[in-house]
């Protein structure tokens, strides 16, 4: 099989394509033929050495996947070959997404949705566990709370506005001008250009906070909050940010999204009911995965996807 992969750290120009064994499904996994792989930030990072998660090249990106099952492994009842599926693989392990064959583990799978295409469901898994965890493992999501969502037409941040309207919050996002009219699309009840008006000036009383760029943002974001609200920031927080928490007596939570094959099908349940949609910016087959990471890097609207 083919696969994209690196033998150095260093820019998009460092993955090319070789080929490798098709592997075999182990015990409680399964074989699965990639229709697509989701590009995640993570990935750019881990390319670039900046976020050595797996070691040293030569290895294989990608944990979003989306496709069909070829074949199952010993222990695996709930799946079988021909089925569409989708899934967070192995975070933050290696899961070798960007090839044309992946062997994952079932239990971090779920059907995908009829109405839903391979490069949408290929666009789901990290980014949208992101957001269902930030709101539901970290801060407590309630109807009618007030939601600040930054960065809202990211690939996190499209889905997180709609996550968060598919519970009946009120949602706020920042986003550059460009992109309002979607936000808007989507469901954002406020929109702020962040280059224009400083949202910690404009807004206020925030229970939730999703805070996806962190810096001196996040300080700001925390002046934003109600007393008991949460931020849940996606970088580690730092200690003055710690510390003003604990002065306002506000929550601070760092999160690092985990593969939840039950919270993934909440999800795929919210798309079958068309409460909630991925946004797919722009596809490229696997051997332009370099061009791929060099387009995600000019922050498209949703989501970059590679295809077989």
């Amino acid at each position: 099989m083919r696969v994209v992969t690196q033998d150095t750290f260093g820019g998009p120009d460092k993955l090319h394509i070789a080929e490798r064994s098709v592997p075999e499904p182990g015990e409680g996994e399964m074989l699965v033929r990639v229709a697509a792989a989701g590009i995640n930030p993570v990935d750019l990072a881990v390319r670039a050495g900046a976020f050595p998660l797996i070691g040293d090249p030569p290895f294989i990106l990608g944990w979003d996947i989306a496709g069909t099952v070829e074949k199952t492994g010993p222990g695996v009842t709930d799946f079988s070959p021909g089925v569409r599926v989708m899934g967070l693989s192995g975070f933050p392990e290696q899961a070798g997404a960007y090839g044309e064959y992946a062997c994952v583990s079932a239990d971090e799978f779920v059907r995908t949705p009829e109405n839903m295409p391979d490069v949408e469901a290929a666009g789901m898994p990290l980014a949208g566990l992101t957001g269902w965890q930030a709101f539901f493992d970290e801060a407590d999501l309630k109807a009618n709370d007030r939601v600040l969502v930054h960065a809202g037409a990211g690939g996190v941040g499209h889905l997180a506005i709609q996550i968060a309207k598919a519970f009946g919050a009120h949602v706020t996002t920042t986003v550059s001008a460009a992109k309002t009219d979607y936000a808007r699309s989507i469901g954002a009840d406020e929109v702020i250009d962040y280059r224009a008006t400083d949202f910690a000036e404009a807004t206020g009383d925030f229970d939730i906070v999703l805070e996806t760029v962190a810096g001196d943002q996040l300080l700001n974001s925390l002046g934003t909050l109600k007393p008991g609200g949460t931020v849940v920031s996606l970088r580690k927080a730092g200690e003055d940010a710690e510390r003003m928490a604990a002065e306002k007596g506000v929550r601070l939570k760092s999160i690092l999204v985990h593969p939840d094959a039950v919270a993934l099908q909440k999800l795929a349940t919210l798309v079958a009911e068309h409460e909630i949609r991925v946004h797919v910016a722009r596809t490229f087959p696997m051997e332009q995965a370099g061009d791929a990471h060099r387009f995600l890097e000019t922050g498209p609207i949703g989501k970059v996807v590679l295809v077989n």
